[in-house]
């Protein structure tokens, strides 16, 4: 598959009352950098800021969270359930960007 059709596959989207635009047919890399990215541009992110911002339904955003959590990759902040991206998750979510950059 050429690098043309691979960009066009990551980069579908769709668009939103012309607002904002949604990926259509994610892969498992992209929903993971979504929550990654959602999680970093806030310095504290609850729960449901975070599956609203990388466009998740619940069921699968906590499917992706709980295991991001559990390696690592984001830490729980405080009892009031705010959680941040540990050194980990900033790793992988640069790793990640660069792929897509390279794809693109």
């Amino acid at each position: 598959m050429a690098v043309n059709n691979l960009c066009g596959l990551i980069n579908d989207r769709v668009s939103i009352g012309g607002h904002r635009t949604v990926k259509k047919g994610r892969s498992r890399w992209e929903l993971i950098k979504d929550i990654l990215k959602a999680t970093s541009e806030e310095r504290k992110s609850k729960k449901t800021r975070i599956m609203q911002k990388a466009y998740l339904d619940w069921r699968n955003f906590n499917r992706y969270f709980d295991v991001m959590l559990n390696d690592g990759f984001i830490v729980k902040c405080n009892p009031d359930e705010d959680y941040m991206l540990t050194d980990k998750g900033k790793d992988l979510l640069k790793r990640l960007k660069d792929i897509d950059e390279m794809l693109c």
